[in-house]
């Protein structure tokens, strides 16, 4: 019995002692206040602190922001809107916390559906649309002081205080929407250089009357999708201090990217005939006495003048609202994610900024899951890149896995941890064509030499998935490997090079890469038929910023890559190219009858294969 009292006694001892420590520690961290609520740490993440999870005792304000910009002509600079959630323990226990910031256009509403709303797709190539557009006005929604509820129930429980803001012109931010432009960047940079005390906030729009951020700490993390996912890169890209961290999930990282393709004026998957003046009416919900001028100087003149629907070429417009172009004083940490089957923000979107970040040497890691639009990567990764980057606490994310895949049919919060993307054990394999138009040619190491030019004939109104599935059609050329006896694993940007003529002065190219036969979405499996694709102009073969029109029947080389992939492709499946110039969800419709003639000697695709040429070749002998 003596035994087991002072075994008792021993375990409580410990057990003050470990929450002593624990107390201490916290009490360090906010400057050595004993009793009070604190953050606490486990496993290097931050935890549910029930004396922060008080939904009832939040608090929460809003305020206004001064920028550094007069976008809507009325001779003052704009003031963005903003609302604070944070504990009560900031105002009654001088508690100093970090911020989690989302900031976006969409939080005030949106432009209804409307007919005319998207450009008119189906018009021969190289000319101006048939018809103008209708404009849509936004009706403003929501109430002060909430502009959102994102984000608020998974953070400010774990110790961070929970910030938003409406970007410039939407909402009750003034301004106006340039959707990519410099105020896109600068807005988010100066409700961050307020949290930090370098800005001033005002209790109104118009007034004189200030509110300091007092309970923030000077350290500041944005997230977000889509959109929203793209104005934490848009902030990074100023180089603000005290952003030490970003998660942006399916960003917008190039809006030429977004609506173009390699000169090609290609639409995002699901929003045929949208360009970038769509996107401005779709979100301008600001103040309505505004919007006259704002659309005649954004919409009307810089857009109108800028995107360019007839020729499809990269310009000054476009390169403004490049991200990549100015990741120069960038270096908040990166965590990217985005799924390899989103069609509408494509993967190359992410890509290409993790790329540059980690050639820059900022900690980056990616996170790839196997689904369409939006999806943030599991709360255990958000949680622990916050918790280093914001509060300080050293659980050696940076010495994590570079890159973070769900692999097929996996649940999305089990990702698979390899060294990086692509994969590094990834090699290219460069493969060939054979012949067998109208049916089914062959794609595979050997090169089959003397062969004749393929031809195909341009028809919008068949689908990819048709041209796909078709044993038998003038519309698409295709060539697949032989049946796989083993898994495939592909990992990396494929490219395809391409010798072809064409029969008008200018045509779609659309291709695709696919796993056949052709099977249907069953439940919740996965069987992804597209692999990936890709789109091009061919009158841009010579350069991205000056198209020339096609000699008929003359043939023209052009080499591009398709979109970033990481995908086991199954034994039994076959992997095929296919071909074909108008892709019907997401080229313009020019009418039908244009020939492509393909040289066949001449054009390879280049894969990208874990074990490369000899693992792909011991995957397809027959």
């Amino acid at each position: 019995m003596k035994k087991l009292v002072k075994s008792k006694i021993t375990l409580l001892f410990c057990s003050l002692i470990a929450l002593s420590v624990l107390s201490c520690y916290g009490q360090e961290k906010n400057g050595g206040n004993t009793g009070k609520a604190v953050p606490i740490f486990k496993d290097g993440e931050a935890q549910i602190v029930e004396a922060f999870n008080t939904p009832d005792k939040w608090i929460r304000h809003d305020l206004w922001v001064e920028t550094e910009f007069d976008t809507d002509g009325d001779g003052k600079l704009d003031r963005m809107h903003v609302d604070v959630t944070r504990p009560y323990q900031t105002d009654t226990e001088g508690l100093k916390l970090p911020i989690i910031y989302v900031s976006s256009p969409y939080f005030a509403g949106v432009a209804p559906d409307a007919d005319g709303l998207f450009w008119d797709v189906k018009h021969e190539l190289g000319v101006a649309p048939p018809k103008k557009r209708t404009h849509v006005e936004v009706k403003r929604t929501g109430k002060r002081p909430i502009i959102s509820n994102s984000h608020i129930k998974s953070w400010v429980p774990r110790g961070y205080i929970v910030v938003h803001s409406s970007s410039p012109g939407t909402g009750l931010s003034q301004g106006a929407p340039t959707v990519g432009g410099d105020n896109e960047s600068l807005a988010p940079k100066a409700v961050i250089d307020w949290l930090c005390g370098r800005k001033k906030g005002y209790t109104s729009p118009n007034g004189k009357d200030t509110v300091e951020a007092f309970w923030s700490t000077g350290k500041v993390g944005m997230t977000g999708t889509s959109y929203n996912g793209t104005i934490p890169l848009a902030a990074a890209t100023t180089g603000v201090e005290g952003l030490e961290a970003i998660i942006p999930i399916a960003p917008n990282t190039s809006y030429y990217h977004y609506y173009r393709s390699n000169g090609l004026v290609r639409h995002p998957g699901g929003y045929l005939g949208e360009d970038i003046d769509v996107l401005y009416d779709f979100i301008h919900s600001g103040d309505e006495a505004k919007r006259p001028y704002n659309n005649a100087n954004v919409r009307d003149k810089e857009m109108a003048n800028g995107m360019d629907r007839i020729t499809g070429d990269y310009n000054d417009f476009w390169a403004k609202r490049d991200y990549l172009n100015d990741m120069k004083p960038m270096k908040a940490a990166l965590l990217m994610s985005h799924g390899f089957n989103d069609w509408n923000v494509m993967p190359e979107h992410s890509y290409r900024i993790y790329k540059a970040a980690k050639e820059k040497g900022i900690p980056s890691q990616i996170f790839y899951h196997q689904n369409g639009h939006g999806g943030p990567p599991p709360m255990k990764m958000m949680n622990r890149w916050f918790t280093r980057y914001l509060h300080g606490i050293e659980n050696n994310v940076e010495k994590d896995a570079k890159a973070w895949i769900v692999r097929e049919n996996d649940k999305k919060d089990s990702p698979t941890a390899y060294k990086d993307y692509p994969n590094p054990d990834a090699s290219p394999v460069q493969l060939y064509l054979t012949g067998g138009a109208p049916k089914v040619g062959k794609l595979n190491t050997k090169v089959t030499s003397n062969q004749k030019s393929e031809k195909l004939v341009d028809n919008y109104s068949f689908s990819g998935a048709d041209l796909a599935k078709a044993e038998h059609t003038d519309h698409r050329l295709i060539y697949v490997t032989p049946k796989l006896s083993e898994d495939i694993h592909i990992s990396g940007i494929p490219k395809i090079s391409i010798k072809l003529a064409s029969s008008k002065p200018a045509a779609n190219l659309s291709v695709w890469l696919v796993s056949l036969p052709w099977q249907e979405k069953r439940g919740a499996k996965i069987t992804d038929n597209i692999i990936t694709r890709g789109w091009a102009d061919p009158q841009n073969h010579k350069s991205l910023t000056e198209s020339e029109p096609l000699k008929p029947g003359e043939f023209y080389e052009l080499t591009f890559d398709l979109q970033p992939d990481d995908q086991i492709i199954a034994k039994g499946q076959q992997i095929g190219l296919m071909i074909f110039s108008s892709d019907k969800d997401f080229t313009l419709w020019p009418s039908p009858g244009t020939e492509l003639t393909v040289d066949i000697n001449a054009t390879s695709l280049t894969l990208p294969v874990i074990g490369g040429t000899e693992a792909f070749n011991k995957a397809t002998a027959e």
